[in-house]
């Protein structure tokens, strides 16, 4: 089964989306044409998010790795990025079930009452897995602690989107569908909190810019295109910056490259490439909203089936159609908000006393952050923000905690598959900001590594009480509709 589902995940999303959608689409009464469409727009959707992410990460390296060497950091945790957590999840033997067993759980919610969510979004189920999978090599390879942990974080997903779902469906107008996607659940605590905090404050409440009140106040430099070229042009100066300080080790440097090169080549070669990064974080801040319609082209047609199957077969009852995050990452605010978390992260990520983890290939996974913090900050460009700067502040906290057992994870996976996504850097631990500073996915990984067999009952008796006070919402709700 390990072997199998390696070979599976080895296809990739852009081509696991198309054929799960399309049975899925088939399953639930869809024309074959039909579905297969809705299953290719989702796996180009994939496709192009894959490039776009790629433009942001690849480009971004080397300016990154500038800064790292410019202010001498020696930060010993690799940011692996998510395919590498995506790795570790499904090699191992709690990936190799996670899909039918998780199905089988939202099936025995479903019928008791515990969730109204039906979760479809199959490809992120390596969220579940890879918690399951950390704690599995944590606790010397038991699959009864790795499915314990995956379990647990699947139902509390389950109830959190259940909990959240009339406020996403209201502001992204998406009537029935919720988002059971851990990593972005996870950061609706910090949201319920900080808001409310904020709003606490004299004349914050009052406060209020959203993505196109920015627009209007700052005209075209309130562009979420424009703010990109900004802050990319900014990045790759500062990268520059012992470039500048030291020309002539510059231009050394140029020279093993381009052996006429002038004092004028060198200062172009350095204008080019920030003018370059610049336009690239204003393309993929462009090219992220247009891709997103991609998504909902494909999912919204295998939603809508999905739900009219649904309420015949719970005769008209609520239920939501759980699908992917990447239905509503295009959102102004989202963009206008990562725009200024990655600058911001970075810094943080270099001062932050305890941390050892400096974000790279993690930054294009800051999208999804925020789907379900919005619908509760209305939008709010400066709360979305200082949810997001403390949400992630911690979160580096966590994914130094959890690197050594995230790189045992890793180099177990890595020994037996050679599945080069699962590769830690000699002389490193191996990160990623990518589920691994979830708060979720910690506090059971914490939970199960301090205190054992009491932070399992602790987590069994928080789960319990969720689902209890879930299905007592469900029934009133029911109660009240009728």
């Amino acid at each position: 089964m390990e072997q199998l589902f390696s070979y599976i995940i080895s296809f990739g999303a852009s081509v696991m989306m198309p054929i799960i959608f399309t049975i899925i689409g088939l399953c639930i009464g869809m024309k074959f044409g039909k579905a297969l469409k809705s299953g290719l727009f989702v796996g180009v959707g994939f496709v192009g998010l894959g490039i776009v992410t790629a433009l942001l990460t690849d480009n971004f390296q080397n300016p990154l790795k500038a800064i790292e060497d410019i202010f001498s950091l020696n930060l010993s945790v690799f940011d692996m990025g998510w395919p590498a957590a995506a790795s570790v999840a499904y090699n191992t033997a709690v990936g190799a079930l996670i899909i039918p067993i998780c199905l089988g759980i939202n099936f025995l919610m479903l019928i008791t009452k515990t969730t109204r969510t039906v979760n479809i979004d199959l490809w992120n189920y390596w969220h579940y897995a890879f918690i399951g999978a950390v704690v599995y090599f944590l606790t010397g390879e038991s699959l009864t602690w790795g499915y314990f942990a995956a379990i647990i974080c699947y139902i509390i997903t389950l109830v959190m989107a259940d909990i959240t779902a009339d406020k996403f469906q209201s502001y992204y107008n998406l009537p029935g569908i919720s988002i059971p996607q851990p990593f972005c659940q996870s950061f609706a605590p910090f949201t319920w909190i900080i808001n409310w905090v904020l709003d606490k404050i004299p004349g914050f409440n009052r406060l209020d810019i959203d993505a196109e009140g920015l627009k209007k106040k700052f005209g075209v430099l309130g562009e979420p295109i424009v703010l990109g070229v900004i802050v990319g042009a900014l990045i790759a100066a500062v990268a520059h910056v012992g470039d500048f300080s030291n020309f002539a080790g510059f231009m050394d440097k140029l020279h093993e490259t381009q052996p006429n090169a002038t004092t004028t080549d060198g200062v172009m070669k350095i204008v080019k490439d920030i003018l370059f990064l610049g336009v690239t974080m204003g393309a993929v801040m462009e090219l992220i909203p247009r891709i997103t319609k991609l998504f909902i082209d494909g999912l919204m047609p295998i939603s809508d089936k999905t739900k009219e199957l649904v309420d015949k077969k719970f005769h008209g009852k609520k239920v939501h159609i759980g699908m992917s995050p990447a239905l509503v990452i295009g959102h102004p605010t989202t963009l206008v908000c990562t725009l200024l978390l990655i600058p911001t992260y970075i810094v943080i990520a270099v001062f932050l006393p305890g941390n050892q983890f400096l974000p790279l290939a993690s930054l294009a996974g800051l999208f999804y952050l925020f789907p379900i913090v919005l619908p509760y900050t209305k939008g709010n460009v400066v709360k979305t923000f200082i949810v997001g700067l403390v949400a992630l502040t911690i979160g580096l906290w966590f994914i130094t905690d959890m690197a050594p057992d995230f790189t045992r994870a890793a180099n177990q996976v890595y020994a037996a598959t050679q599945d080069k996504a699962a590769h830690v850097p000699d002389g490193f631990m191996a990160g990623s900001m990518d589920f691994a500073s979830s708060l979720f996915g910690y506090c059971i990984y914490a939970a199960v590594k301090y205190i054992k067999w009491i932070g399992a009952g602790i987590l069994v008796v928080i789960t319990a009480l969720m689902m209890y006070f879930n299905r007592r919402a469900i029934i009133r709700d029911e109660r009240k509709n009728k």
